[in-house]
């Protein structure tokens, strides 16, 4: 988590390494539970004549979740950029804020179509088929956004709440896991949601829980 760390002077080299680092954490937390479409696809592949063909389909396939995991890192180093700038006692409000919006965002009907489409990788293949390995990239794209989709307030979360602390990162990841993987998923997102909008009620009356919750980095 040590690469996760920013400066107020920014380079292409510090958002480079930032992203790359948002990238590989993204890819731990989100790629077990997109692993089920990853395999459904690749499993579709298996008539496919040429060994080469089947492998390069399924690396597409897999490499636009890594491409949009790791690109969605940028707007959250500037973001991460502005935060320091901004003083504490603001900085409590805006994470009573983002905790609130992101817990709406759970229950919200968006979330639950996005979930929808990550909980039924079935579904998702028979509605967005397309053959070819350009067709394979067109599906990888449409599911990885919907992915993104599903999990992005949590993210936000990660950042401005939790400071990206390891705790936080590991709760994450298993409320991420759970809601796509196990049945009854959509409500795991809901109590979830509520669970987010009454800790950000907490933090907007007592500020002084904004610090708690800002773990340093491991």
């Amino acid at each position: 988590m040590a690469g996760m760390q920013m400066v107020m002077t920014p380079t292409v080299a510090d958002a480079a390494a930032y992203v790359g680092a948002w990238g590989v954490m993204m890819a731990a937390m989100m790629l077990p539970s997109a692993l089920p479409m990853i395999g459904l696809y690749a499993a579709t592949q298996s008539s496919v004549a040429s060994r080469r063909a089947r492998i390069a389909a399924i690396v597409g396939f897999a490499a636009t979740y890594l491409t949009l995991w790791a690109a969605s890192g940028l707007p959250i180093y500037f973001a991460g950029l502005a935060l320091m700038a901004v003083r504490p006692a603001a900085l409590a409000y805006i994470t009573a804020g983002v905790l609130v919006g992101a817990g709406l965002f759970q229950v919200s009907p968006l979330k639950q179509v996005c979930l929808r489409h990550c909980r039924s990788p079935l579904g998702f293949l028979l509605g967005h088929w397309r053959a070819g390995w350009r067709g394979g990239l067109t599906m990888g794209w449409a599911h990885a956004c919907y992915c993104l989709g599903c999990c992005w307030a949590l993210m936000v979360v990660l950042v401005i709440a939790g400071a990206m602390g390891l705790p936080w990162v590991l709760l994450i990841a298993c409320v991420v896991a759970s809601e796509k993987l196990l049945p009854g998923g959509e409500w795991i997102a809901r109590a979830t949601g509520i669970a987010l909008v009454a800790l950000g009620v907490a933090v907007a009356v007592h500020p002084g829980l904004a610090t708690a919750l800002r773990a340093a980095p491991a």
